[in-house]
C-alpha cells in the first residue's frame, strides 16, 4: 500500500484526452488478473456493477475516503463499498472491533450476546423497528420482507415501482429498468412475474391498483428509484402510507442503501413516515456481509415458535440462515451505528454531496447539461442525455444504460476517481479538498468527452 502518495491535480493533457488508451496501458495488473478471472467466472465478474470493458479495476488495499489498485494508482473512492462505508475505509473503530472478534471466534453456530446488541442498536436508531431479524444480504431481507407481508395478509401480489431495485430474487426483477416489461433476468417463472405489479410512482394508480384488495405489500426504495435516480417526493410517500394502511396493505421501506444513510433512523426518519417492515444492509453491518427485516411487533412475530404444532409446521414463516447475525458483522455493525448515531456523519456527506454537485453542474452547464448532476442526501447521480435534462415541464430522469457514461468513468478514472457509471456516493471522511480535485477531474473528462465527439 502507498499510504502517503495524494493524486497529482493535473495528469498530463494527452492522457486524459486519450483515455481510453490511457486506461489499458496504465493497468496490465488488472489486465492480467481479469484474464486470469475469466477462467473462473461468468465475464470474469462477482457482481454485475463491476462489470468494465476491456477489464474492471482490481483493488488492492483502501483506507479513509481512499483505495489503491494492484498497479499502485490511488483512487478517490465514490463507490464506497456499493454505498455500505459511511465512515470511509478501514475505520479505526470498525477494525478494532473485528480483529477482537476474530481472535474470539468468526462463527458460533450458536446465539450470542453480540447479535442482541446489534440489534438493540438497529431498534434505537430505526422509528418503526418493533421487532429485528437479521438476514446474510439486503436481497435475503426484500425477499423475508414479501414472504412475511404476503403470510400476514393472506395475500399474494405485490406492487413495486419501476426503476426501483430491491435486489435479485424473483419477485423482484420485474420493472427494474426500461423496457419495464422485460424482467432483469431469465429463469424466473412467469407465475411468479404475475403475481408483481409494476406502476410509475402516481397515487392515483396505486390507489386504484390497492382497491382490488389483493395487494399483499407495497415496496418501494424511499428516495426514488435506484437510491434515487427516479427522485420520488415527500407528499407521495405520505399518500403511500395513507393509501396502504387504508387498505390493510403492508407497506415495506427498502433502506437497504438509504438506512442511516440520509439520517441515523434513515428515510423514514426524515419524512417522518413509519413503514410496517423495513428492510436494511451496507451501513447495517458497518461494510461485512449482513442485512435485516425489522417492523410491526405483529408482523415480526410471524416468525416466532409458538407452542401450537400446527402453527409452527403451518403458519409461522420459518427463517434458517448460516449466516444470520454473524458475530463479525454484529461487533462491525454496532461499530457502525455508534458512529452513526448522533448524525453528524450524515450531515457532513451530505454537506460535501450537495458541493460535488453543485460542481459538476457548473461544468455541465458549459455543454448545454443543466443539472446533470442530481440527487438527495449524500448520493450523487450522472446524465448526460440532453433530452432527458430538457424534457418539456423540466428534467425528467430516467434510467438506461448510456454508454457515453461507461466513457465519463473511464476518463475520470485515469485522473484517480472512481465512480459507477451513473454517480456515486460520498462518505463521512471525504474532504473538500477531494470535493475540489474531483469537480476538476469532472471538467477535464468532459472536455475530452467533448473533443471526442461524445458529448455530441
Amino acid at each position: 500500500m502507498v499510504a502517503t502518495r495524494a493524486p497529482e491535480l493535473r495528469v498530463p493533457d494527452e492522457t486524459v484526452l486519450d483515455y481510453e488508451a490511457a486506461f489499458v496501458r496504465d493497468r496490465p495488473g488488472s489486465r492480467a488478473l481479469y484474464a486470469r478471472a475469466g477462467e473462473v467466472f461468468p465475464s470474469g465478474v462477482t457482481h454485475d456493477a463491476r462489470y468494465l470493458s476491456p477489464f474492471p479495476l482490481y483493488m488492492h488495499d483502501a483506507a479513509g475516503a481512499y483505495k489503491w489498485d494492484v498497479d499502485g494508482h490511488r483512487y478517490i473512492d465514490y463507490a464506497v463499498g456499493h454505498g455500505a462505508l459511511l465512515f470511509g475505509h478501514a475505520h479505526p473503530s470498525l477494525v478494532e472491533a473485528v480483529q477482537a472478534q476474530v481472535a474470539r471466534g468468526t462463527h458460533f453456530g450458536a446465539a450470542h450476546e453480540l447479535e442482541i446488541e446489534w440489534g438493540e442498536w438497529t431498534k434505537r436508531l430505526v422509528p418503526s423497528a418493533e421487532r429485528v431479524r437479521f438476514t446474510a444480504s439486503g436481497t435475503e431481507a426484500t425477499h423475508m420482507a414479501i414472504r412475511l407481508a404476503r403470510s400476514f395478509t393472506g395475500r399474494t401480489r405485490v406492487l413495486k415501482f419501476e426503476g426501483h431495485f430491491h435486489g435479485w430474487h424473483d419477485a423482484v426483477t420485474a420493472g427494474v429498468e426500461p423496457p419495464y416489461d422485460v424482467p432483469t433476468s431469465s429463469g424466473v417463472p412467469g407465475s411468479v412475474l404475475d403475481a408483481v405489479v409494476v406502476l410509475a410512482p402516481d397515487l392515483e394508480r396505486v390507489e386504484a391498483a390497492l382497491s382490488a384488495g389483493d395487494i399483499a405489500a407495497v415496496i418501494v426504495e424511499p428516495t426514488g428509484a435506484s437510491w434515487g435516480a427516479l427522485p420520488i417526493e415527500a407528499d407521495f410517500l405520505h399518500g403511500l402510507r395513507e393509501a396502504t394502511r387504508a387498505t390493510g396493505t403492508v407497506l415495506i421501506f427498502d433502506e437497504v442503501i438509504t438506512g442511516f444513510r440520509c439520517a441515523p433512523g434513515g428515510a423514514q426518519e426524515v419524512h417522518g413516515i413509519a413503514p410496517d417492515l423495513t428492510t436494511l444492509a451496507k451501513i447495517l453491518a458497518g461494510g461485512l456481509p449482513g442485512g435485516a427485516v425489522c417492523g410491526r411487533a405483529e408482523i415480526m412475530d410471524i416468525i416466532r415458535f409458538g407452542d401450537d404444532a400446527a402453527w409452527n409446521r403451518g403458519r409461522r414463516v420459518a427463517h434458517p440462515g448460516t449466516y444470520n447475525g454473524n458475530p463479525l458483522s454484529a461487533v462491525a455493525g454496532t461499530a457502525a451505528l455508534k458512529l452513526a448515531a448522533d448524525g453528524t456523519a450524515q450531515a457532513r456527506a451530505n454537506r460535501l454531496a450537495a458541493r460535488l454537485r453543485a460542481g459538476m453542474n457548473v461544468v455541465g452547464a458549459r455543454y448545454d447539461l443543466e443539472g446533470c448532476a442530481y440527487g438527495t442526501f449524500s448520493m450523487v447521480h450522472l446524465v448526460l442525455d440532453r433530452g432527458r435534462l430538457h424534457a418539456e415541464g423540466g428534467p425528467i430522469y430516467v434510467k438506461g444504460r448510456d454508454p457515453r457514461l461507461t466513457k465519463l468513468r473511464k476518463a475520470m478514472i485515469v485522473q484517480g476517481i472512481d465512480l459507477f457509471s451513473t454517480g456515486g456516493m460520498l462518505s463521512a471522511v471525504h474532504t473538500d479538498a477531494d470535493i475540489d480535485f474531483t469537480v476538476a477531474a469532472f471538467a477535464r473528462a468532459m472536455d475530452a468527452l467533448d473533443r471526442d465527439g461524445t458529448l455530441a
